[in-house]
């Protein structure tokens, strides 16, 4: 493939020598995975509900087409194309955020949809890594103009994105963002007040919504005693796991799943463990955290601040939505509803890993090649 020669200068030949190929193979790992599980478990949840046992599947295969082109186009971008485009999408989602209570549709007591088009858009999955990305641009600005209060821009944006979501109510992601930017808070060398007063109020947030939202409640009761409530999905879930075993029941032999509500999203993990059984379902975790930690390795070459702070964002979001999914299946997290990115089945959420991960590759493609430690240790 001459096109793709080393001392070919077009764009795609550029683009090619210079992506991280290591995080594409992973990721490919991952969406391979992911069609195989979809189309394992979604038949029966399709029938249950009256549809055709494929309609998960191939809505799932044409969303994951979509969000690989979103990825491969935003890892083209520069890095300022990048915080123009996440701009853009931050303005957006949070426009869309604010309709939510007026137009958005209720699906299990909770508003977090939008109807467009003919297609369901949870607008706060697209505002997770656009936050990401225009946080760390405002706080990266304020290492670069003395005066410029990027922190405080930073936290304001975030304010208002945890308002509209305790307004949906969506705490996971609320707990997710704040982590995200826990994380960026630490890496941007601030303050360390500041990482506490984000703690306190984490805490002090976490107690206000278990005293105030019954489910909520209901859910952290029930993992701390079972006994409290039904557990009826949890349950389902264990018994996935006891039921492969060590090698799996064989794709599409599985038979809990067939009782598992939504076992082709919030729990997937539990199919896997049910037909891939413990070596393969192992696998499939080690590759998130293959991801995460070749990711930093590759964050920590970079010399560029705005860079450092959102893939930092990112690949936090991307490891803890992949832990609270996997916690939750195994019953060591309370249950939420959280997909497994590029496994689970979700059109806004596989468009939002994309464009996250398509921004992870940009801005490893456009780094200086001195490692940021050994620069700070050679001074």
């Amino acid at each position: 493939m001459s096109f793709l020669s080393r001392t070919d200068k077009n764009v795609l030949s550029t683009w090619f020598w210079t992506v991280d190929r290591t995080m594409l193979v992973f990721v490919s790992i991952l969406m391979a995975y992911g069609v195989m599980l979809v189309a394992a478990a979604s038949p029966a949840v399709a029938v249950r509900i009256g549809l055709h046992e494929n309609h998960f599947l191939v809505r799932h295969v044409v969303v994951l087409l979509i969000a690989v082109v979103g990825m491969i186009f935003t890892s083209f971008l520069s890095p300022k194309g990048l915080w123009r485009l996440a701009t853009l999408i931050l303005g957006a989602g949070l426009f869309a955020m604010i309709l939510i209570p007026f137009v958005g549709m209720d699906i299990k007591g909770a508003q977090r949809w939008i109807h467009l088009l003919g297609l369901s858009l949870q607008p706060s999955e697209l505002v997770k890594p656009a936050f990401a990305i225009v946080a760390a641009r405002l706080m990266a600005m304020q290492k670069e103009k003395e005066h410029f209060p990027g922190e405080l821009y930073a936290a304001g944006l975030f304010a208002i994105i945890v308002l509209l979501l305790m307004m949906q109510p969506d705490f996971g992601m609320s707990f997710v963002i704040t982590s995200m930017i826990i994380a960026q808070i630490f890496l941007a060398g601030c303050r360390f007040k500041y990482l506490i007063s984000v703690g306190v109020l984490g805490i002090v947030a976490l107690l206000i919504v278990y005293s105030s939202f019954d489910h909520v409640r209901s859910r952290i009761d029930r993992f701390l005693d079972p006994s409290t409530g039904s557990t009826y999905q949890v349950d389902k879930s264990l018994e996935s796991f006891r039921q492969g075993g060590f090698m799996g029941a064989g794709p599409g032999q599985g038979t809990v799943k067939l009782h598992l509500p939504d076992a082709h999203a919030d729990f997937i993990f539990a199919v896997s463990g049910e037909e891939l059984g413990f070596v393969f379902t192992l696998l499939l975790a080690g590759i998130y955290l293959l991801i995460v930690i070749h990711g930093l390795r590759k964050m920590e070459e970079s010399e560029d601040m705005f860079s450092i702070l959102a893939c930092g964002g990112i690949l936090t979001m991307i490891g803890l939505q992949a832990l609270i999914h996997m916690g939750s299946s195994l019953h060591i997290l309370p249950a939420k509803g959280m997909t497994l990115p590029f496994i689970s089945y979700g059109g806004t959420s596989l468009l939002s890993i994309g464009f996250a991960m398509g921004a992870v590759l940009s801005l490893t493609r456009h780094k200086k090649r001195a490692r940021i430690v050994s620069r700070r240790v050679s001074r």
